[in-house]
Order: C-alpha cells, then sequence, then structure tokens
C-alpha cells in the first residue's frame, strides 16, 4: 500500500460519520484513512475488527470504502461521501467508468435525493477516473 505520502485523512472528517464509532475506532489506535485501510482491508480483518469494537461489519467496510477512495487527490470528506452514496464505493469501481457516464449520474444522484452537495465537474471526474486507474486495490471481499 505505499503511496505518495501526504497528510493522512482523519475518519472523523468524513461527512455522516457516527462519532461514538469514530471514537471506538480512535480507541484502537485507528484516526485516519491509512489505519482504516490497514486495519480493515480484508473481510477477515473487518470481521476481527467488529468483534473488537462492536460495530457493525457493514459499518467498518462503509468506514473502508470511504478511505479507499480518500486515497484519490481532492476525494475526501464530501466527495467521498458523495461517490460513496451514489454507489462508486471503491477506487476500483471509480476506475471503470467513463468520465462523461460518471458525472452525469453523480449529477443526477444529486438532483434525485437532494444530496447536500455540488456534482463534479468533467475536469475533476475525468481526472479522478485517471488516479483511480493508477491505483493499485488495496480492498478485498
Amino acid at each position: 500500500m505505499s503511496e505518495k505520502r501526504r497528510n493522512p485523512f482523519k475518519l472523523k472528517d468524513f461527512r455522516g460519520v457516527n462519532t461514538d464509532f469514530i471514537a471506538r475506532m480512535e480507541a484502537r489506535k485507528i484516526k485516519n484513512t491509512g489505519q482504516m485501510l490497514v486495519a480493515g482491508h480484508t473481510s477477515d480483518l473487518r470481521a476481527v475488527l467488529a468483534k473488537e469494537t462492536g460495530i457493525s461489519e457493514k459499518v467498518i467496510l462503509e468506514l473502508v470504502q470511504l478511505s479507499d477512495l480518500a486515497r484519490l487527490p481532492r476525494v475526501k470528506g464530501i466527495r467521498a461521501r458523495l461517490y460513496h452514496k451514489a454507489g462508486v464505493d471503491s477506487v476500483e469501481k471509480m476506475a471503470s467508468w467513463e468520465p462523461e457516464a460518471l458525472r452525469k449520474m453523480v449529477t443526477e444522484y444529486v438532483e434525485r435525493t437532494g444530496f447536500n452537495g455540488i456534482p463534479p465537474l468533467t475536469k475533476e471526474v475525468s481526472s479522478t477516473i485517471a488516479n483511480a486507474r493508477r491505483r493499485p486495490k488495496v480492498v478485498e471481499g
């Protein structure tokens, strides 16, 4: 999982996360996206983490998926949540999209659901997809 070093994004800064769950993760020394990916990149690790924290595997998977998306430049708190809610919940899925199709799908999602966020512009989507295509897969199962 070695990539260009950046300041790790804090889990508590993702939009819509339960602060109690974040506190439980922090008690396990998991405070940022890098630590979350190390601790939960496989289903077996997520199962152990769920047992140790009392947080459901579904919620832990969501935190892992948000952390995976946050590996992409400019995809952090709100943007990661938007892509995740719209169904693009991994770097691998992001890489499979064509820019205009993704921009259109996310824009329609925002309009249909009233998501409190601005859809990405074509240039942003193109850059995000290009970056996703250069990233290795790190989340299993």
